[in-house]
């Protein structure tokens, strides 16, 4: 069919679903102002998407007595006669009477010519409830912690940051091939895994190890997988530090990145088709922003209306790219609005406002049936990898500087001390038992046997076809003819 032919016919189907059903018209919507059941003023820290949708009427086609579908997905977005508002100012003093009944609302027409400015000229704020010291801020808004709950958190992120180095240093050894840290981003692995269900799907992207920490993933299993031997669930054909957890709902995870992000919504979507109380919580870096994959993922979850909290990890770096020459938006919170979902910018190095925003977050994901995207400011401490020397890209004292100055870990262990719940006894107490375990942990991996060989080839189909049998052939024929130069420790 030639392109002219399409569009006739596209604009014939498009006016009969018109006159049928009044297609232009359809939608309604209202203005949100602040529905989150949270009653405090954190709901009013979330920058609106811009509309909130009314549920209560489906509106269905009636193409014939024998057929027709639902315009809902499951609770469609519906427009309402609102939306113009949303876009209007104090100054218009045009005719509101002409309009453009336009898809998803009505549009004023206006006698000046008007461009969208590229920014608002002031930076969208950054919620936070802990000063550098381990202050409450005075009028500060949050979820209350128990003793029990902040002293589990602090010790997680200390034993996240005593694994890190002790992995990193065992790659320096050549004891591993290759590790990647969390150092600097504790708070936001650690606290925002203390905010959610463990029925929450975790699609992560590759610097949350702590998440599975706090759900109970042993350091025994992190070095395992992180050695690749045959107790490693993945059977060591990942990378090290690309682990995954079935009984913990962790997503196992991969190399490419932003791949997580659509894949988060379908399942997000599925949670909501079955009607389950849980979302999914999706990572990425401000990197993982500039790919087509986090556009595509933001769209598709607003107009799903699926379940699912995207957190970004803004650690100003990408590798080696400022985000300074990543985008020239207000970082990645404003990215929210343009696609139609409730977004918030958190203090990422601060406990209690991660913990806070995200618990938020969860709620009204879960309760409204909505993304919510939140933007988390921190600073990748460590090197992107350990093939990566990040003193080649950026000043050392700048690394210093938030390392000592706004260091997570030290920022709510100071809180955590303030309320009478820490002590410097505890803290040896709990860092010579972490580094026990880890030390001892790699020594039980390094022993273990490998994976077979013919782990090479299964798991892929139920019954292995003619090429694969021939490869296996072929590389078992090829290991006999020269033993030498193939690892002795993996059993044939």
């Amino acid at each position: 069919m030639t392109m002219p032919v399409w569009l006739a016919k596209s604009r014939e189907i498009t006016h009969s679903l018109n006159r049928k059903v009044g297609f232009m018209g359809i939608l309604r919507q209202k203005f949100w102002t602040s529905s989150s059941s949270r009653p405090s003023s954190l709901s009013s820290i979330f920058i609106p998407a811009g509309i909130h949708e009314d549920h209560s009427t489906p509106h269905v086609f009636p193409f014939n007595s024998t057929c027709s579908f639902s315009l809902q997905r499951f609770k469609s977005t519906q427009a309402s006669n609102q939306l113009e508002q949303l876009y209007s100012t104090d100054d218009d003093d045009h005719d509101n009477s002409q309009a453009l009944d336009f898809p998803g609302g009505k549009v004023t027409y206006i006698p000046e010519m008007r461009f969208l400015s590229e920014s608002s000229g002031k930076r969208i704020p950054c919620y936070r409830v802990l000063n550098e010291n381990g202050e409450i801020i005075t009028g500060s808004d949050y979820e209350q912690l128990s003793e029990e709950l902040s002293v589990k958190i602090y010790s997680n992120m200390v034993s996240l940051q005593m694994m890190d180095t002790v992995f990193y240093e065992a790659q320096r050894q050549g004891r591993i091939s290759f590790y990647l840290t969390s150092a600097g981003e504790e708070a936001i692995n650690i606290a925002s895994a203390a905010a959610l269900s463990a029925d929450d799907i975790i699609l992560p992207q590759y610097r949350e190890p702590g998440i599975l920490l706090w759900r109970g993933f042993t350091i025994q299993e992190f070095a395992n997988q992180c050695l690749g031997n045959k107790d490693d669930y993945g059977k060591g054909r990942q990378m090290p530090i690309h682990y995954g957890s079935k009984k913990h709902n962790f997503v196992t995870i991969s190399s490419p990145i932003a791949t997580q992000l659509p894949q988060a919504v379908g399942i997000a979507y599925s949670l909501k088709m079955d009607k389950k109380d849980a979302c999914v919580v999706t990572y990425t870096g401000d990197g993982g922003t500039s790919e087509g994959d986090f556009h595509a993922a933001l769209n598709f979850s607003a107009v799903t209306e699926a379940p699912v909290v995207f957190i970004c990890r803004n650690n100003g770096w990408a590798i080696s790219t400022h985000i300074s020459e990543q985008f020239r938006s207000d970082g990645i919170v404003v990215r929210g609005r343009a696609y139609g979902i409730r977004s918030i910018r958190v203090d990422g190095n601060d406990v209690l406002a991660v913990y806070s925003a995200i618990h938020a977050a969860r709620e009204m994901a879960i309760s409204e049936q909505r993304p919510v995207l939140v933007e988390a400011l921190s600073y990748r401490v460590g090197h992107h990898s350990t093939s990566d020397d990040s003193t080649k890209y950026r000043p050392v004292d700048e690394i210093v500087y938030w390392k000592m100055e706004r260091n997570p870990v030290n920022r709510f262990r100071n809180w955590v001390e303030r309320n009478g719940w820490w002590s410097e006894e505890k803290e040896s107490e709990l860092r010579s038992s972490v580094k026990k375990q880890l030390l001892q942990a790699i020594q039980v991996a390094e022993q273990t046997e490998k994976p077979p060989l013919e782990d090479l080839f299964s798991d892929v189909y139920d019954i292995r076809p003619p090429n694969l049998r021939e490869q296996e052939k072929q590389l078992r024929e090829t290991i006999y003819r020269h033993p030498q130069d193939y690892p002795s420790h993996v059993p044939l």
